[in-house]
Parts: C-alpha cells; structure tokens; sequence
C-alpha cells in the first residue's frame, strides 16, 4: 500500500542536497522545515526519489526523527512518507537496519491516544509482507516486550485508540503468520487467541480489517496438526469461514439439516462476502482444511458441498471459481489412494510442481493486469 500520489520533484544538486538535509532538523524554522518533508513525500512517491532516499539513509534517519516535530502536518508529512518507502521491498533493509523506525512505530502505537497510529499500522503492514523483513519485525516486538499477546489484544478491543481505527492491524497479524513462531502462538490451544479472532470474518465496517483475519486464519490452516481442534467444538471454525460464502439461495431440507446450526435456513436477503480476494481466501483456508482424511470426512458431514454449490452457480469471478472448483473436487471425488491420505505431505514431482508455481505466477500477473485496469 502506498500513502497517494505525489508530484514528481526535480532532484537536486550535491550542495541543495547538503542544505536540504540540514533543513530537516528539529531546529530549524517551521515553514522551512514543512517545504522541506513536503518534498522528501513527493520523492517517496516517485521512482527516481526512491533511488535517491535508498542511497541516503541520513535522508531517512531524518525523516523518522521528524515524525515526534511537534507540527501536526510536518508530522504527518513523515508519516505518509514512511508508509511510501516501506511499500518497496528494497528499502526495508535500509529502513530496518540503518534507522530506529521499529522501536518509535511499537512504542507509538501502544499509546491509545496516538494521532497517527493508522498510518503506523501501514507502515508494520507494509514492513512485513515479506519474510526477511517480517522475521525483524516479530523480533523486535518480541525483544520490546510489545508481544503477540498486546497486539491482538489492541486489535480486539473495539475503540482501542481513540484517534485512529487501526484496521491495518489485520493486515499486520496476516503478514506475521507466514512466520510459523506466530502461527504456533495464535493456534495454541490454552490462550483462545483464534477464538477471539472468528468474529471478524463477519466485520462489515472495514475490509481491510476482515480481509486481515482471514488471511491469518487461512494461514494457521497450513499447519494440519491443528486441524481437528479447529474443527472440533473448542474452536467451531467451519461456520466462520463458510457463513461469508453462503447466498440465500433456498436448500433442502436434508441439506439444511446437515449444515452447521449458523448456516441452516438463512433469510431472503443473505449476502456473500464483496470482496473476490477475501472470498479467495477463504476458499483457500477451506481447501487446507480436507488435507487430511479427518478433515475431508468433517467437511462432508457438515455438509459444505451444498453451499459450495450454490457458491459455485453465483460466482463470476474466474480465479474465485477455480478456487471453488478445486475444493470441490475434493469433497465429492475419491479419496487418495494408500500413503497419500495427508495431502499436504504428498511428494508432489519436481515438474509437476514448476508447472504450477508457473500458473500461479501467470494467475498472479493476471489478478494485478485485472486491477490495473479497473
């Protein structure tokens, strides 16, 4: 994510550079001091000022420095640019490793009065995407003392800040999952981390936010050792991932029977989830779950062919369909033959598996060509 669009700026000499720099000191003159953050943001949002402020980090150590200038829009100006540099990957090194951006972001964003915590939660967000640089920042909140635990108890106490809305939190732990340290402290079984988290999947006042914790649902689903819990009545997650994805369309009676109690007779004006990527992913964290014969034979009892049915039949999306169509291939086809139960233990042949990260690739480029242009 990046912070707007910014006019181009020209790029300045050896000796404008040297005054610039000076200029952007705590000590100098307000409105000096505000043209000159206001042209660092306009580079942030340029590639040539991109290539600049990477071969600067006195440039960037500057730019966090300012972001306590007792100025709001001075403040804000440093702000908006963090979020652009942290949007490219190859400023995270140079960001992580030649400034102190990590210790001040964490810091400011336990204070639940903080004016600029949304844009901190952009920059953490755009910091992690990444697994180099999403292992920094576990790290650092764990050295902190900041801790998993403080982080989703902020993203779920409602009003937490009472300046900001802090929906890039979701984003935020999403991105931590891919790192299996956070997967192992959101699926244990004794801090009912998950259980707090089921209820955004339903979250219609921000997308980012639902979007969020279902991508860190999706992720904890990779690891299948946790699937029957997840499945079991300690967790219930099957209604939450599928109650997004069910439409109004009426069912039979058996069918209804069958579904989880959420899911049975639903009104007239039931409405899917809007979002194609969210209902990707969904998908994706239903599909993880039949990895093992358990979770194959728990999805069909539960009945969630049906509702993928229907699912099917509305869907216009293609890559949502192909999704869909994967997973319900599985629930209705034969099981694996012996020694291939667990199918994410399944050795897959090494061309075989070249051409699928090769379609998934042409799928990925297709999906960013598609929102390009819408």
């Amino acid at each position: 994510m990046r912070h707007g669009e910014h006019a181009s700026s020209k790029m300045l000499s050896d000796t404008e550079t040297e005054e610039m720099l000076h200029f952007l000191s705590h000590d100098t003159r307000a409105d000096v001091k505000g043209r000159a953050t206001g042209y660092i943001l306009g580079l942030s949002g340029d590639r040539e000022g991109l290539h600049f402020l990477r071969s600067r980090p006195d440039f960037l150590s500057a730019v966090v420095a300012l972001t306590s200038d007792p100025s709001v829009a001075i403040a804000k100006d440093c702000y908006c640019t963090l979020i652009n540099l942290s949007a490219d990957e190859t400023l995270h090194q140079v960001l992580l490793n030649g400034t102190d951006v990590l210790l001040l972001l964490l810091r400011n964003l336990l204070d639940p009065f903080f004016f600029f915590s949304d844009q901190i939660c952009s920059i953490l967000a755009n910091l992690t995407r990444h697994k180099k640089s999403c292992s920094k920042v576990f790290k650092v909140i764990e050295e902190q003392e900041v801790g998993l635990a403080r982080l989703v108890d902020i993203f779920c106490t409602e009003g937490y800040n009472k300046k900001a809305n802090l929906h890039y939190l979701g984003p935020l732990l999403s991105n931590l999952t891919q790192l299996p340290e956070t997967r192992h402290y959101i699926l244990d079984r004794d801090r009912c981390v998950i259980q707090r988290l089921l209820p955004y999947t339903s979250y219609h006042a921000s997308t980012t936010r639902r979007g969020g914790v279902i991508g860190t649902l999706r992720n904890c689903c990779f690891d299948y050792s946790s699937h029957e819990w997840l499945l079991g009545d300690q967790v219930d997650i099957l209604p939450f991932l599928l109650l997004p994805l069910a439409g109004p369309e009426p069912l039979t009676e058996a069918e209804n029977d069958g579904l989880p109690v959420d899911l049975q007779y639903l009104p007239d004006d039931k409405e899917r989830e809007e979002d194609p990527d969210i209902r990707k992913m969904l998908l994706e964290a239903l599909f993880l779950l039949t990895a093992t014969p358990d979770g194959r034979q728990t999805m069909r009892n539960k009945n969630v062919y049906p509702i993928m049915r229907e699912f099917h039949r509305w869907e216009a999306e293609p890559q949502v369909s192909a999704a869909c169509e994967k997973l319900v291939q599985v629930l209705i086809g034969d099981e694996p033959e012996r020694g291939m139960e667990n199918l994410m233990e399944v050795n897959i042949p090494e061309e075989v598996e070249e051409k699928l990260k090769q379609a998934d690739a042409e799928e990925e480029e297709e999906e960013r060509r598609r929102k390009m242009e819408g």
